[in-house]
């Protein structure tokens, strides 16, 4: 799989985890999404995930994607941020990066530094029809530019075979 079609495969994961983070009462984050926070303790996360729905979900291959998030920034996030991601097909590690979290963060019309405050995102995706079927895990740990963990949030998506690809010409 190349690099692009996995990082788009993924960015219902990074667009939440680079602009946000969660509320109390467990790992799942509140709304529509397969998103959860990380086992751990959250209490110093520098920001807050209030609520993550995507549409539709879960995401299908093919399609477009919508995302809408809503959180808060308890701590002004600056230039030298960066994001880890890492993404599974099943047991297989399909990749390892770091990104450049204000640069990950222009794809939903914010830069850096992002202030303190409430923020809403809203962004439509179009994923790849060529994604494999199969189950997709996705850990994405978010630092400030100090090396202090901002949050860190994790995913499971199972994409089905229907996409709009080959399989529907059969």
């Amino acid at each position: 799989m190349k690099f692009s079609t996995a990082l788009s495969l993924l960015s219902f994961c990074l667009v939440p985890a680079t602009a946000l983070s969660i509320l109390d009462g467990g790992n799942k984050i509140p709304g529509d999404s397969p998103l959860e926070l990380c086992d751990g303790d959250h209490s110093d996360d520098q920001i807050t995930i209030k609520k993550v729905d995507l549409d539709p979900n879960p995401p299908k291959a093919g399609q477009e994607l919508l995302i809408k998030a809503s959180g808060t920034v308890k701590e002004t996030i600056r230039k030298g941020a960066y994001v880890k991601v890492t993404v599974k097909y099943g047991l297989i590690r399909l990749m390892s990066m770091t990104a450049d979290l204000c640069e990950q963060i222009g794809n939903v019309n914010m830069t850096c530094p992002v202030e303190a405050g409430d923020q809403t995102i809203e962004k439509i995706v179009k994923l790849p029809a060529e994604i494999p079927p199969g189950k997709y895990n996705v850990v994405a740990d978010v630092y400030n530019a100090d090396d202090e963990q901002i949050t860190c949030l994790t995913a499971a998506v199972t994409f089905t075979i229907g996409g709009l690809g080959y399989f529907n010409e059969l």
